[in-house]
């Protein structure tokens, strides 16, 4: 297993953490995990990776290693400020390659639109966004985020590690008992006398009162200059569950100028979990171009 260090920065007033898979005077990578993950996630890609990079991988505010917000909710465009000054620490002066998995993905697709400069290549791994809406939505959501605000969410205890790694398996029949048993240690913390957590702020639970708007969302992948590799899981059921159907899907890939789609096999929504050798040849691939 490749070893990583851990980097702690300040970013916007948090104590952010960045893991590093170090490899002096080779090109830099950048990996941005999803909803609910942290950045060990992508320890199995790392490992199978065959040329030489630099890698960096933050945890999102409010995850993993990284400080919780100092508020009672979690707002978009505050992921967007935070990459941006996470890339002036790990390249300030160059582009960079980015690869983002589920929300770390659909991140990445916004900077890469808002910063085009910025991105030499943007690797998208199940990053396709939420559900469009429409305006007459708003009151009910409103009203929903203020009930929820109330009320604080609290996230599940498991009795240990080993029984988080086995809910963890028992929500990704692919996942080996090896790699749970690994991400059970990242992704959990032990909380005295009461078991173990999820690293996560439990905020996160509650839902974002701004509606997701597809239109600005599309006018800013329009503007995306890097060239892109849009990849899905053969066996995801990521689309379904947020309403969108095929013809949805190739709609919005086609709002990216240069783009290359393509499924691997055998895998679900965590592809970077079943299928680490598969995406680490893709990475390594598309992105030494």
């Amino acid at each position: 297993m490749r070893q990583s260090e851990s980097r702690f920065v300040e970013i916007r007033g948090l104590r952010y953490h960045v893991r590093h898979w170090p490899l002096p005077g080779a090109p830099k990578l950048v990996l941005l995990h999803g909803w609910m993950d942290v950045s060990a996630s992508f320890q199995f890609v790392v490992d199978a990776l065959e040329r030489d990079w630099d890698v960096h991988a933050p945890d999102w505010r409010g995850y993993g290693l990284t400080d919780w917000a100092k508020a009672d909710s979690y707002w978009f465009p505050d992921y967007l400020a935070d990459l941006d000054q996470i890339l002036d620490y790990v390249e300030p002066a160059s582009p960079i390659n980015i690869v983002g998995h589920s929300m770390g993905g659909h991140v990445a697709g916004l900077y890469a639109g808002v910063r085009p400069a910025r991105v030499a290549r943007f690797v998208n791994l199940e990053g396709f966004g939420l559900a469009a809406t429409r305006p007459d939505q708003a009151p009910k959501r409103y009203a929903r985020w203020l009930d929820e605000v109330r009320v604080p969410p609290r996230l599940r205890p498991y009795e240990s590690f080993a029984a988080l790694a086995e809910r963890m398996r028992s929500n990704n029949p692919r996942l080996s008992r090896e790699k749970a048993v690994f991400l059970a240690r990242h992704w959990g913390k032990e909380v005295d006398g009461r078991g173990v957590t999820l690293r996560s702020d439990p905020a996160h639970k509650i839902v974002n009162p701004v509606l997701y708007r597809q239109d600005e969302v599309r006018a800013c992948w329009q503007l995306a200059t890097a060239p892109v590799l849009w990849v899905e899981a053969a066996d995801s059921d990521a689309l379904k569950r947020v309403g969108l159907d095929a013809a949805a899907h190739a709609e919005r890939r086609a709002a990216f100028r240069t783009l290359r789609h393509v499924a691997v096999p055998e895998s679900g929504h965590m592809l970077h979990h079943d299928q680490p050798e598969a995406v680490a040849r893709l990475l390594d691939e598309f992105c030494a171009r």
